[in-house]
């Protein structure tokens, strides 16, 4: 179990990054969602011992990380946002030489680990190809090999999917999805799709604070009746922003169409109800806060859970709509 209880970090300034992150996680995958900017990679860096938070503290299995990081750092498997590759390497001395900076010890040998590792991630017959020619989906996947290294306890990934095209995401969902079913893999993305395809339950993190706690089904049906999209002229559009929720707007040939989040039937005219999307959800808790779960009777309760069996499988079970 990960515990995170009360956690603040301050920058200089004073800049308040995070103000008081809780959060328990058990085996599976975690959805943390949130902006640029919104405090998620000043928590994994805390999490995974990096930085020293201003106060709280974070704990593994019963275990105090905060006052003794070294803990964690034996059990942690970390990708971070910004991974730096050595191009005139060879993706196969490249995760050696990473394996070596771990401290990665293999009883086979460097070398048949190396090679285990970059055939677990679909790298086997790139290893020995120089990682300047590597797509972006490639050098993410060698980045989960040196992570995986040592069977960790836990993995943090951070954005792991920026960048990539349909078909390296795909490839990559599949992997974290195999990982997620024996450790607990925490998924720090802004990217919507990620959370809704990867994970069981998630968080929404906004200026330093989570702001919404629950899961993908959970946070559907919670603005489910409350989505509608209609088309407006240029002149309507601020008309329409000064009554109401406005979640997404875009250009069209006759006017401007508009996605608003609104209880009730006092909409303008021509709008229409529309299925909700998880993507509805984070943006109207963007715009709304919390509340825009918690209007809709949906169950409390819930800790994290094992991850969706495969890819673009959804959580089913009970879940809470909002926790602040």
């Amino acid at each position: 179990m990960l515990q995170v209880r009360d956690l603040v970090k301050v920058y200089p300034g004073p800049v308040a990054a995070l103000q008081g992150i809780d959060l328990e996680l058990g085996e599976g995958m975690f959805g943390l969602l949130g902006p640029n900017g919104a405090g998620k990679s000043t928590l994994m860096q805390i999490i995974a011992g990096i930085l020293e938070p201003t106060s709280g503290a974070v704990s593994l299995d019963g275990v105090d990380t905060t006052a003794r990081p070294e803990y964690i750092w034996e059990r942690l498997g970390y990708l971070p946002q910004d991974f730096g590759l050595y191009g005139h390497l060879s993706g196969r001395d490249m995760l050696a030489h990473l394996l070596r900076l771990k401290g990665v010890r293999a009883g086979g040998g460097l070398r048949q680990l190396c090679a285990d590792l970059l055939e677990r991630v679909n790298l086997s017959e790139a290893g020995k190809r120089k990682v300047k020619g590597y797509s972006g989906g490639m050098r993410q996947r060698l980045g989960i090999a040196q992570a995986i290294a040592g069977d960790p306890r836990i993995l943090i990934v951070d954005e792991p999917t920026a960048g990539l095209d349909p078909e390296e995401r795909q490839r990559f969902y599949n992997l974290l999805s195999e990982l997620a079913q024996e450790r607990i893999v925490l998924l720090s993305t802004h990217i919507v799709e990620d959370v809704s395809v990867l994970c069981s339950e998630l968080a929404v993190i906004r200026e330093g604070r989570l702001v919404a706690r629950t899961t993908p089904e959970a946070a559907r049906r919670a603005v489910a009746g409350a989505v509608w999209t209609g088309l407006v002229s240029s002149d309507e559009v601020d008309e329409v922003r000064a009554g109401h929720t406005v979640l997404q707007e875009q250009l069209a040939e006759n006017g401007t169409r508009l996605r608003l989040f609104h209880r009730g039937d006092e909409v303008p005219p021509g709008f229409r109800s529309v299925e909700s999307t998880l993507e509805d959800a984070y943006l109207s808790v963007m715009r709304r806060g919390a509340s825009a779960l918690a209007e809709a009777p949906v169950p409390v309760g819930v800790t994290a859970g094992p991850a969706p069996s495969s890819p673009g499988a959804e959580a089913s079970g009970e879940a809470p709509g909002a926790e602040a």
